[in-house]
């Protein structure tokens, strides 16, 4: 069983960010509400032969390096069924890495470069690119040579982020993919399609390509412009599920982001790239992943017609299994610059919790998730409570906005505080500082999330419509 990804992706600049950051974020969503994902750290490797990876979902396989740089990743509970899918994770040289973005070509280019069957997909990307590369641009080559001798198995998007670089990069056809530098004063929003425009193949610094891609196009008279070489325009679809499914949420991003621009949500071309009208920060990128049209007519909890409010997708789903923020900072010492902001449960109604990526291991709830409900196991935990939200999201959504707005409190002020209780530490013994300073905040989270859910459990009780009032003595 193939898990195709109906992500959400948003990338940021290190000078489109309030304090030098570079960011790439993702909604990993699914089609299936229910699949356990796990957040676990894989150690670094040095001098082991004979390593090996096989695909659980087709026929791909390759021989791995001896060595690895430790990161982390956020896989399948049940990868023998649904594919190892490790999502996404910050190696220890700092350098960010999601993949799982489902993008699909058009049968025009399809026809004259298929999929491979047995090619590198999703489910195996992560694994084989994130733990081997020093740059973000070093995981663009890394990732395109590997296409180009085992083919790709789907269309896929891929993001990349280090200190200084954000880079994108969409793989259409079996073989033919190109990777755009994001300016560092601007962002990006992606959904599903291919997103690139006008491609460069001038500047070296800003694009890379796969071999071969122009007289690919050439000979089989893909361009269907006059000039120029647009990426979207060639490889691209425009169809009535891009309206309804896909442009619609980069319409509400950009509408967040640059509110005095006005665009329609159904138009196939809105700019990939963009300058935001203020300086973006995390809780700009939460708010847009949980987002579900507020403020529009289009918003499922909205005051719309029926209508209206099913017109769209949106960006924050119950199919949403996890969410995050791969942030490296340029204002604090590289052991301590990278923050992995992962929310399990669902971007709408729950948190964004800020780890330290310079850690061994994770949180027992999180490292250790059941198949099936357990209430212990922080997948299962976070998407209990914002299902409670959701129950009853008039009576509810206020208890939970007040609880994410003082979470983002806490977690501004909580990774200033381990930053300067850290002090001079080097090494080892700052690593597992980080780490247990990470569990820390796990604890108190969950502890604050308990005191929410029994909030909305109490009122619950008291909504009860099995009641009847005549006399106060009966």
């Amino acid at each position: 069983m193939k898990e195709l990804s109906a992500c959400t992706t948003i990338l940021v600049g290190k000078k489109a960010s309030i304090d030098g950051s570079t960011m790439i974020a993702r909604n990993d969503d699914t089609f299936l509400p229910i699949t356990p994902q796990k957040f676990v750290v894989k150690p670094a490797v040095k001098g082991e032969k004979g390593r090996h990876i096989k695909s659980w979902l087709n026929k791909f396989e390759m021989d791995l390096p001896d060595w690895a740089y430790r990161t982390q990743a956020v896989p399948n509970v049940d990868y023998k069924n649904l594919g190892y899918y490790e999502e996404s994770g910050i190696n220890e040289k700092n350098v960010a890495m999601s993949c799982t973005e489902s993008t699909y070509g058009n049968e025009r280019t399809l026809a004259f470069d298929p999929l491979v069957v047995d090619g590198l997909d999703e489910d195996c990307m992560q694994n084989v690119v994130a733990p081997y590369i020093d740059s973000a641009r070093d995981g663009v080559k890394l990732l395109g040579e590997l296409i180009k001798k085992y083919g790709s198995a789907a269309g896929n998007s891929v993001l990349f982020g280090d200190k200084d670089e954000v880079w994108y990069m969409e793989i259409v056809t079996g073989h033919h993919w190109v990777a755009q530098r994001i300016p560092d004063d601007c962002y990006a929003v992606a959904a599903n399609r291919v997103s690139i425009e006008q491609v460069d193949f001038n500047d070296s610094d800003n694009f890379m390509w796969s071999e071969g891609i122009q007289e690919f196009v050439e000979k089989h008279h893909l361009n269907v412009d006059r000039e120029g070489f647009n990426f979207r325009h060639i490889f691209g679809t425009y169809n009535e599920k891009d309206r309804h499914y896909n442009t619609s949420r980069v319409w509400y991003a950009q509408r967040y982001f640059n509110p005095s621009i006005e665009q329609d949500p159904e138009d196939g071309d809105l700019p990939f790239i963009r300058k935001a009208e203020k300086l973006i920060n995390p809780d700009d990128i939460t708010f847009v992943l949980g987002s579900h049209y507020q403020e529009t007519p289009f918003d499922p909890y909205g005051k719309g017609t029926d209508e209206e409010k099913h017109r769209y997708r949106p960006i924050g789903l119950n199919r949403t299994q996890n969410a995050h923020i791969l942030q490296i900072r340029n204002d604090l010492p590289e052991d301590k610059a990278a923050i992995y902001w992962l929310c399990i449960g669902g971007p709408t109604f729950t948190p964004f919790i800020p780890f330290f990526a310079n850690m061994n291991d994770t949180e027992e709830s999180f490292k250790n998730t059941s198949l099936t409900f357990n209430q212990k196991d922080a997948w299962w935990f976070y998407k209990a409570v914002a299902a409670t939200v959701e129950s009853h999201y008039p009576q509810f959504v206020q208890f939970d906005t007040d609880y994410l707005i003082e979470m983002r409190r806490y977690f501004r002020a909580r990774i200033e505080e381990v930053v300067a209780k850290a002090g001079d530490l080097k090494g080892e013994e700052l690593t597992e500082f980080l780490t247990k300073e990470n569990q820390e905040t796990v604890r108190y989270t969950r502890e604050q999330t308990e005191k929410l859910w029994g909030k909305m459990l109490t009122e619950s009780i008291n909504m009860s419509k099995l009641t009847f009032n005549m006399d106060k003595n009966l």
